[in-house]
């Protein structure tokens, strides 16, 4: 009976394994263990005593002297009731970590994004091995289709940034990009220098992008001034509309129009966890764009939209 009710719990339990797995009930010390050995499980000892190697504390979101608000990480702890039932499933013993069936559950942090003072973002969590293409769009459209195409086969998902002004011409283009699975967001409508504006002025650049986004029925909550200039009031402005302020932390330059070989040795040379990497729609980030794909992945970062990476969700579960 004890064997028929520990399937039970495991089909209950699992399901389709999903990254990280819930808490599973506590269940009586009968069904969690057999006896062996004077008492002691050793399967269960053994789990208990690797488990705080393999925990990770959540970090929590941080007003950085550099950075500016920087967002926090999800930790990660051992199920060690899950695990050993799992085991027992799959017939593990103790032994090696490394293979090892575990389960775990997240840690939220403390403190979130949302949680600090409404300050500009400029990366995500260095504890975060995630990176975003931010593409500001403003002119043109000649090389979209081919990027989308690069992007689809390596099914990467990019943050898309509209100047108003080219989304108003561009809305089937824009469609396109939604229809791709990719994230959109507010660049102001005419590409001014934010900073200059006085505060009503200000939003209206925002405020008629956000109407033309709200047209295409996406629910933004990104604002990322043109060439990287705001002052406070532009933070403030864009609150008001429910939008936090981002910019970049590695800039490709790629409208000087730089070879692309250079765009990739560059991204490759300076990307790290937590990366928002600014692009436009240009023949350098074209031709770069692949390259910059697997310059990234291979350094073990996953590629993700700005709202991915910004996000304080545990994506991976490596030691």
């Amino acid at each position: 009976m004890g064997i028929c009710l520990t399937a039970v719990l495991i089909a209950g339990t699992f399901g389709p394994l999903k990254p990280y797995v819930q808490a599973v009930k506590p269940q009586k010390a009968s069904i969690l263990a057999t006896t062996e050995d004077n008492g002691e499980d050793k399967l269960l000892n053994w789990i208990k005593s690797e488990a705080p190697k393999r925990n990770r504390p959540p970090v929590d979101a941080v007003i950085d002297r550099v950075w500016k608000a920087v967002p926090g990480y999800e930790g990660r702890v051992v199920d060690v009731q899950a695990t050993y039932l799992k085991a027992k499933l799959v017939g593990s013993a103790p032994g090696s970590a490394e293979g090892f069936p575990w389960v775990y559950k997240t840690v939220k942090p403390k403190i979130s994004l949302k949680d600090l003072p409404n300050q500009p973002i400029y990366r995500g969590n260095e504890a975060k091995p995630m990176v975003a293409l931010m593409i500001n769009v403003a002119w043109g459209d000649e090389y979209i289709p081919s990027m989308l195409g690069i992007l689809r086969e390596e099914n990467v998902k990019a943050t898309f940034f509209f100047d108003g002004s080219w989304l108003s011409k561009h809305m089937d283009t824009a469609k396109t990009i939604i229809g791709e699975g990719h994230e959109v967001s507010n660049h102001a409508y005419t590409h001014p220098d934010m900073s200059k504006l006085g505060d009503e002025r200000q939003r209206q650049e925002i405020g008629r992008t956000e109407e033309l986004l709200k047209k295409l029925g996406v629910k933004n909550v990104w604002f990322a001034p043109p060439s990287g200039y705001f002052n406070d009031n532009t933070v403030k402005v864009a609150s008001e509309y429910g939008l936090r302020t981002v910019l970049w932390t590695l800039d490709t330059i790629d409208w000087k129009k730089p070879e692309p070989s250079a765009v990739v040795a560059k991204v490759a040379q300076k990307v790290g966890p937590g990366s928002l990497i600014l692009m436009h729609p240009t023949s350098s980030s074209q031709g770069a764009l692949k390259g910059m794909i697997k310059a990234i992945r291979s350094k073990g970062y996953t590629l993700g939209t700005v709202s991915e990476t910004l996000s304080s969700d545990r994506i991976d579960d490596r030691l």
